[in-house]
């Protein structure tokens, strides 16, 4: 096994394994890169859905896909799976979810009382241009803030927003809301630690509908802004130009993530899973 940092900040691609055959000495070398570096990236896979199921369940439970905007859940017998697409069926309707769009910076399902640990996509189509995903490193998003912000936010929790989506789409059973004030969610410390290696990263979660508790709407929303403008900067992030038979995994407690748009008619599908959350996110404990 070869591991190879993609940037200084984030990410690693780790080549001289295959997914579907891993021993445990293997996988402990990709769970400590996962600690190290965030995300990692293995290309030329050949996953069937159960092998991308019994990957995913060596770093923990997992969650169940949530139901898709076509009201449908995705592969049969495996709810495991949850498919990110922009193609439809031969009825016009999707066979996924978040079409092609783009899907700002976020951290998925941060408005769960426990967001899950980790997230991971596996490429079966792609298209010849656009849908990249990015993934930025919040780690050194807090290393890098400056002295008088670091302060400013330390003590302070933002409630992260459950009514839309990363694509922009109302949530299943949710009321809608744009009043961030006043829309479902669930307030998380602004600067947490790592659960595993109880590194300090800011956990932001998406923007849209995000407040920060206890403060007036107006200075909530410049804040969170110049927060935002802070943690998605170019040199902290990674861009993946994807190929079929690569899976991209990432921490979700160490990284925010985006997708670009791409042609709605050129063809993407994705796999997609998901571990469950072992813990609310914690704030660092000074010593």
């Amino acid at each position: 096994m070869r591991i190879r940092t993609l940037t200084d900040t984030v990410g690693a691609e780790i080549e001289g394994v295959r997914l579907d055959r891993l021993d445990d000495a293997s996988f402990d070398g990709i769970r400590a890169a996962l600690d190290r570096h965030g995300g990692v990236l293995f290309r030329d896979q050949s996953l069937e859905p159960a092998d991308l199921v019994a990957f995913s369940r060596r770093f923990g439970e997992l969650d169940h896909a949530p139901v898709m905007e076509n009201g449908r859940t995705a592969v049969e017998g495996l709810p495991e799976i949850y498919i990110v697409s922009n193609v439809l069926d031969a009825q016009g309707r999707p066979i996924g979810s978040l079409g092609a769009g783009e899907a700002v910076w976020h951290t998925d399902m941060s408005y769960l009382e426990n967001p899950p640990d980790f997230s991971m996509l596996y490429a079966l189509e792609v298209p010849a241009s656009g849908g990249d995903t990015w993934l930025s490193s919040m780690a050194a998003a807090h290393d890098d803030l400056p002295g008088e912000l670091r302060e400013q936010i330390a003590d302070l929790s933002i409630k992260h927003d459950g009514t839309f989506n990363s694509g922009g789409y109302l949530r299943q059973g949710v009321r809608e809301d744009t009043n961030p004030a006043t829309s479902v969610g669930q307030p998380h410390p602004v600067i947490c630690a790592h659960p595993r290696t109880g590194r300090p990263v800011l956990y932001l979660g998406r923007r849209r509908n995000a407040y920060v508790m206890g403060l007036e709407l107006e200075a909530s929303e410049t804040l969170l802004d110049r927060l935002w403008e802070h943690a998605t900067r170019p040199e902290l992030a990674y861009a993946h130009r994807w190929r079929p038979g690569d899976l991209l995994l990432w921490d979700n407690r160490a990284t925010m993530h985006r997708r670009d748009p791409f042609d709605p008619a050129a063809r993407r599908v994705m796999r997609r899973t998901q571990i469950r959350g072992h813990g609310a996110p914690r704030p660092v404990v000074e010593t």
